[in-house]
């Protein structure tokens, strides 16, 4: 019997809470804090945790309550305990480990990048999408705080071939986005002008490290390149120029994590593909990267859109539910501690 689990995620600015049943999701609820941050242009940790200490209780209920699972039914709690917002994490640490306790359940901790990897097999309470595993798969984790390529070798089996040396991907073009002149969340703005203009890259701005000879990012030097371009216009062609900007500066980010993806599978001879991320959620990288796998005749699996949007807790329980399976359960709860910066390969078995 798949085991059942209730799944808590405050890693950042989402308090989330799922019931999960092996891969099928029983229920999922999200209580989204964007409008909070939007006014400061970026999370702010303080509010964000806030607003985790008073949704908390009620969307863990809501889960419970959706999913029609009452507590003593339950297999296992698990939650994220990194990497993320330190004093976000805490808050759905400490529900955890207060529940498991309460209710007498293995508490089961689990990253929230593994998570992401694991995105694409998320199923519905019907048990689809029917994706089997086939491993090994190279993994693209995109997101607002991680860009990283890793090889997904079995389940809970990882290494990392390549990471940002600096900004993510998603934090490049939220701070893109700001430099244009709109507010948080930047991506989707971009995305949203980029397509009036076809994707076009009229700029060419930069592809970093693509000569690096690793697979190693940094978007660092490509945001710069785009503050001295935007300084030397007027606020008339800014204005004129502004889809254009927007366009190549997505195509540069995107250009660059494709040509290093290839570079990955042309080195490992992998190439199934798994996408995770918020990031993941622009249709045009999407496009491109259906391309690059079809390109080397292999695919690529996405998550449902629904587990893009938002951070979420039923990816968690997916990886809770395997690792309640394998015994991977924690035996001292009260020692359960929040990782900010925790690595994916921490969590690798």
């Amino acid at each position: 019997m798949e085991k059942l689990i209730l799944a808590i995620d405050t890693s950042c600015d989402e308090t989330a809470a799922a019931v999960v049943q092996g891969r099928k999701v029983r229920s999922s609820v999200i209580y989204s804090q964007i409008l909070m941050h939007k006014e400061w242009g970026g999370v702010v940790p303080s509010i964000a945790k806030r607003a985790h200490e008073e949704r908390i209780d009620w969307v863990i209920q809501e889960a419970m309550k959706k999913a029609v699972v009452q507590h003593d039914q339950l297999d296992a709690i698990a939650v994220t305990y990194g990497p993320g917002l330190a004093i976000a994490l805490e808050v759905g640490i400490r529900h955890a480990v207060e529940l498991a306790q309460k209710w007498g359940k293995p508490l089961v901790s689990v990253n929230h990048m593994e998570g992401h990897l694991y995105s694409p097999f998320v199923q519905n309470s019907k048990g689809n999408p029917s994706r089997t595993f086939d491993f090994p798969y190279l993994g693209l984790l995109i997101s607002g705080g991680h860009t990283e390529l890793v090889l997904f070798k079995d389940h809970l089996q990882y290494e990392i071939l390549g990471e940002t040396v600096d900004d993510a991907a998603g934090e490049a073009l939220d701070k893109a986005a700001r430099m244009l002149g709109f507010g948080y969340p930047g991506g989707p703005v971009l995305e949203r002008l980029a397509v009036t203009v076809d994707n076009t890259d009229k700029y060419v701005f930069p592809r970093p490290m693509m000569k690096s000879g690793d697979l190693n990012f940094s978007f660092s030097g490509l945001k710069t390149a785009l503050l001295y371009k935007v300084r030397k216009m007027s606020d008339e062609e800014k204005q004129q120029e502004i889809a254009y900007l927007a366009s190549s500066f997505q195509e540069a980010v995107f250009k660059t994590v494709v040509k290093k993806t290839e570079k990955a599978m042309v080195e490992t001879g992998i190439h199934h593909l798994l996408v995770g991320g918020g990031v993941a959620v622009n249709k045009h990288l999407r496009t491109m990267m259906r391309a690059l796998a079809k390109k080397h005749g292999g695919y690529v699996h996405f998550p449902a859109l629904k587990y893009l949007n938002y951070d979420n807790a039923a990816m968690i329980g997916v990886v809770g539910a395997i690792r309640a399976e394998k015994g991977l359960c924690i035996e001292n709860t009260e020692k359960l501690d929040r990782v900010p910066r925790l690595s994916l390969l921490q969590s690798s078995i």
